[in-house]
């Protein structure tokens, strides 16, 4: 059994949004997201960063525990998919699938900081926070360039990357970084939005 604790709105979104385009038995914990509790031993012992989300799986031979939504996405794929939402292992579109599932978390949304340097008040932050734009718009640009042709990243089908990419576009979308400047990425966007499992997901 899939076990997902999760926070509505958070990055757990990717492996449920996965598991239901999958339909794959999943079960879903609600935790309490104030700092109190994720400071917890309890919760601590669960995610040692205290972040959300944290998967577990036991139906495997030894339980496995992750806290990294990308690892989650990567282990459901390889485990239960059974080639389903992403090319075949070791080949130049797999390669591809990786290339921007990677780049959604770690290049796209990270230079934000987005809670702290978008937030939080302090010495040096507008600096931080224009360089930290800079690089999101130039990430944007890649992205827009990749959609200029196709309905997803990796071409015409759906698949797990697009999963990972929709979750950090909707954050910049919240943050209202998605201008009229990047068209191909909004209707990316709208697309992903108007399936099923995207709004099933988001409303966990």
């Amino acid at each position: 059994m899939l076990k997902i604790y999760h926070v509505q709105g958070t990055r757990s979104v990717r492996p449920i949004w996965l598991c239901y385009e999958l339909d794959l038995s999943l079960q879903i914990e609600t935790i309490d997201f104030s700092q109190t509790y994720r400071d917890t031993h309890q919760w601590r012992a669960i995610s040692p960063a205290g972040k959300v989300p944290v998967m577990t799986d036991t139906d495997t031979d030894a339980e496995v525990t992750l806290f990294e939504s990308g690892a989650m996405v990567d282990f459901i794929l390889e485990r239960y998919a059974n080639g389903r939402l992403h090319p075949p292992r070791g080949t130049a579109a797999s390669a591809i699938h990786h290339q921007w599932c990677w780049f959604s978390e770690a290049t796209l949304i990270r230079p934000l900081g987005l809670n702290r340097i978008l937030r939080t008040p302090a010495s040096g932050a507008e600096s931080l926070a224009a360089d930290g734009l800079n690089k999101t718009h130039n990430a944007l640009q890649a992205v827009e360039q990749a959609l200029q042709d196709r309905n997803y990243l990796l071409g015409a089908e759906f698949g797990a990357a697009d999963i990972m990419m929709g979750y950090s576009l909707v954050l910049l979308e919240k943050f209202k970084l998605l201008e009229d400047k990047y068209p191909n990425t909004q209707r990316y966007l709208s697309r992903l939005k108007d399936r099923e499992n995207f709004a099933r997901a988001m409303q966990a």
